[in-house]
C-alpha cells in the first residue's frame, strides 16, 4: 500500500476547511484534519512574522500527490503555501486500504 500524509499551513479555519472539503469531495483526498488556531512564527520577505494559522493533515494515495498538490495550489491563498509529503512506511492495513480506494485515481 503506498499511502501518505499531505501536511499544510492555511490562513485560517475557513480556507483550511475550503480546500479539505474540496479535496475530499473531488477524491483527491480520503480524509482531512484540522488543527486551527496554531501559532506560526516565520521569516518572509525580510521580516519575521508571528501569526495564527490552521494545520491541515490530508490522507491519500502516494499517486495522486501531484494532483492533490495541484488542486492545493488553485485553491490556496498563499503565494508559496507549505504543501508537503509524508510518506508513511507502515499503519494499520485496513485504514491504509481505505484511503487507497478513496482515492483511487480509475474511480475519479
Amino acid at each position: 500500500m503506498a499511502v501518505s500524509f499531505v501536511y499544510l499551513t492555511t490562513g485560517g479555519a475557513e480556507e483550511a476547511r475550503h480546500i479539505a472539503r474540496s479535496v475530499v469531495g473531488e477524491g483527491l483526498a480520503a480524509c482531512a484534519n484540522l488543527f486551527d488556531g496554531v501559532n506560526s512564527i516565520y521569516e518572509w520577505q525580510g521580516s519575521v512574522q508571528d501569526g495564527q494559522e490552521c494545520i491541515v493533515v490530508l490522507k491519500t494515495a502516494r499517486e495522486q500527490f501531484e494532483a492533490l498538490r495541484t488542486r492545493i495550489m488553485e485553491l490556496h491563498s498563499y503565494d508559496c503555501p507549505c504543501i508537503v509529503e509524508l510518506s508513511i512506511e507502515r499503519g494499520h492495513a485496513p485504514f491504509l486500504e481505505w484511503v487507497e480506494a478513496q482515492t483511487r485515481s480509475e474511480q475519479r
